[in-house]
C-alpha cells in the first residue's frame, strides 16, 4: 500500500505560481512512477503531468507544457508540481498517483490516488 497526501493547493491570481507537493508512505516510494491529475467542477479527471521513478522521463498534458514541471525526491518521499504563469482554466482538485511506470500513469490505470487539493485561479 501507498498512501498519498497532497497539499499546496490555495486560491490564487491568474499569472502567479503555486506548487504543489504530495508525501507518500508506506511502500518504495521510488518504486513507483508518479503522476498529477485534475478535475474541474462538471468535467472529467485529466492528465496534467507524470515522472518516472527515476525522474528522468517525464509527460505532460499539452494545456500544460512549458507552464508546470514536475519534480521528485526520492530521499523524503515527495512528489512536486511547480505552477507557473497559472490561468483560471487551472482551475482544479489536483490529485496525486502512484502507478508502474510513467506510460500506464499517464494513462490514468493507477494504484494509488491522494484525496486532492483544491486550486481555484482567479481572473
Amino acid at each position: 500500500q501507498v498512501q498519498l497526501v497532497e497539499s499546496g493547493g490555495g486560491l490564487v491570481q491568474a499569472g502567479v505560481s503555486l506548487r504543489l507537493s504530495c508525501a507518500a508512505s508506506g511502500r518504495t516510494f521510488s518504486s513507483y512512477a508518479m503522476g498529477w491529475f485534475r478535475q474541474a467542477p462538471g468535467k472529467e479527471r485529466e492528465f496534467v503531468a507524470a515522472i518516472s521513478w527515476s525522474g528522468t522521463i517525464t509527460y505532460y498534458a499539452e494545456s500544460v507544457k512549458g507552464r508546470f514541471t514536475i519534480s521528485r525526491n526520492n530521499a523524503n518521499n515527495t512528489l512536486y508540481l511547480q505552477m507557473n504563469s497559472l490561468k483560471p482554466e487551472d482551475t482544479a482538485v489536483y490529485y496525486c498517483t502512484a502507478g508502474r511506470t510513467a506510460v500506464i500513469v499517464r494513462r490514468g490505470e493507477n494504484d494509488y490516488w491522494g484525496q486532492g487539493t483544491q486550486v481555484t485561479v482567479s481572473s
